[in-house]
């Protein structure tokens, strides 16, 4: 067999990554072994070669290493086992001779990066190790963020207000009970934070949370989601599909928006709750499932028959109620929670930020009309812009010009980036109408107190502005 030449192209002109962790090779030949050895450290990499998986193991023990590069076939396991062991903690290379490309092969369905075929050109080692190195740093740090966000949006209940006092005392006591719950608020007050907390405080703590996803509004698929689905003619083996509510039998169904739920769909749910029991969609059996449904709603309940709410569901869901308050009836809380998710973000990446005496007032100042979440995002990307600065100031936060509510009307909050005409906050009012996806022309005529014909019209300019020339 040739053996393999490398040139000085890695890290050629200091141009590549050189990570903290060390690379370990893992390959049987030792004179190989030690030839890749001694080229990854003159290209500036640390490097360790070991002839066998119980020495490998033992490298990966002492220190993580940054990427690890191993041969198919080696003598003291399987290789492919070894690869699915340790193919979570960093990148890993294949190095196939001809006879094993087939189990290469199957390395990379079983989480390997990449694979070489021995003799493996410098080039070609060059550039699937910064890719190998330049993934991982990038899914780290997108990893980073993208846990920092889930946590944002994870625990708002945050603060020591009156309302969050009452709040958390209501859900001490839904959480007593087996009944199903209304939860309603604003949009962004953390509605499934609650109910989760309610799950997490009953005897149900160690079933499944389910939640719905809310982005599914055709009926037949929400339906099937929900409750199930059995394919197949009676000369054909029956396929199930098992439903959320199925999923979450012992624990809790979480359904963001009711008022997105055809009328069909609430009528099972009635059904459900009365008897605990369920059909598949084309199924005939009945099934049984103890999960308790927790459904939450943006509008107040007093609106939920007008947006499309069936009684009978809202009468079994209006005995027992939680309403989650907005962030403008919580006070100072809305400055703990900045504080939190600063400290919530403050890592070697991003070290802990100050909101100096200007946010602080920015804060107090400004109605939230997006609520946590809109406030939990705003001082995540002050941030993220705050470079090297330890501060936020009020103007690193971007947050837009108000404009009050007029008297009489302080349940509207308005606010933009600059000042709107009349003909743009009208346009902009029917397209949040229409996006919520419960209300038609007629409909939103009668909520504006305008004509259908000037909805369209007002659709149709919008429709011609948008248009290329």
């Amino acid at each position: 067999m040739d053996t393999p030449t490398f040139g000085s192209v890695l890290g050629r002109n200091g141009q590549l990554p050189l990570p903290a962790g060390v690379i370990l090779v893992v390959d049987d030949d030792a004179a190989l072994n030690r030839l890749i050895v001694a080229q990854l450290e003159r290209a500036g990499y640390r490097a360790r070669g070991v002839l066998r998986t119980l020495d490998a193991q033992e490298v990966i023990h002492e220190e993580e290493p940054a990427l690890i590069l191993m041969t198919i076939g080696l003598p003291d396991r399987d290789s492919l086992d070894f690869l699915r062991e340790i193919r979570m903690l960093c990148p890993v290379i294949i190095l196939a001779s001809n006879d094993t490309i087939n189990q290469a092969i199957s390395g990379l369905k079983a989480g390997a990066f990449a694979y070489l075929a021995k003799p493996v050109r410098s080039d070609e080692l060059e550039i699937v190790i910064a890719r190998a190195l330049k993934s991982e740093s990038l899914e780290r740090a997108a990893s980073f963020h993208r846990g920092w966000v889930e946590r944002l949006v994870a625990d708002p209940l945050l603060g020591t207000s009156a309302a969050y006092v009452e709040l958390r005392r209501q859900i001490r006591l839904l959480a007593q009970t087996e009944a199903p719950v209304l939860i309603t608020g604003e949009n962004g007050v953390g509605k499934c934070r609650s109910a989760r907390a309610i799950h997490d405080a009953s005897l149900r703590a160690q079933g499944s949370f389910v939640v719905l996803d809310r982005t599914i509004r055709e009926p037949a698929g929400l339906e099937s989601v929900l409750f199930g689905e059995e394919t197949g003619s009676f000369s054909e083996r029956r396929r199930s599909q098992t439903g959320l509510v199925e999923v979450a039998d012992d624990g809790t169904l979480y359904v963001p928006e009711i008022a997105h739920l055809p009328s069909g769909v609430q009528v099972r749910l009635v059904r459900f709750i009365e008897s605990g029991m369920f059909r598949r969609a084309g199924g005939n059996a009945h099934v049984r499932s103890r999960a308790r449904l927790i459904i939450a709603s943006e509008h107040p309940p007093e609106a939920l028959m007008k947006v499309g709410v069936r009684r009978d569901l809202y009468e079994r869901l209006s005995r027992f109620e939680l309403r989650v308050p907005s962030l403008r009836e919580r006070g100072e809380d809305a400055i703990e929670i900045a504080q939190q998710v600063l400290r919530d973000g403050a890592s070697d990446r991003m070290p802990e930020l100050t909101l100096d005496r200007s946010a602080l007032a920015e804060i107090r100042r400004y109605s939230w009309p997006g609520n946590i979440l809109e406030l939990k995002f705003m001082i995540a990307r002050a941030a993220m812009l705050a470079g090297t600065s330890r501060t936020i100031s009020a103007a690193g936060l971007h947050l837009p010009r108000q404009i009050p509510a007029a008297r009489g009307e302080q349940g509207i909050s308005l606010s933009f980036e600059q000042l709107p005409t009349l003909e743009a906050l009208q346009t902009h009012y029917v397209e949040t109408l229409l996006a919520r996806g419960n209300y038609s022309r007629a409909r939103i005529a009668e909520v504006m107190d305008i004509s259908e014909r000037t909805v369209y019209r007002i659709l149709q300019t919008q429709r011609n502005m948008a248009s290329p020339d």
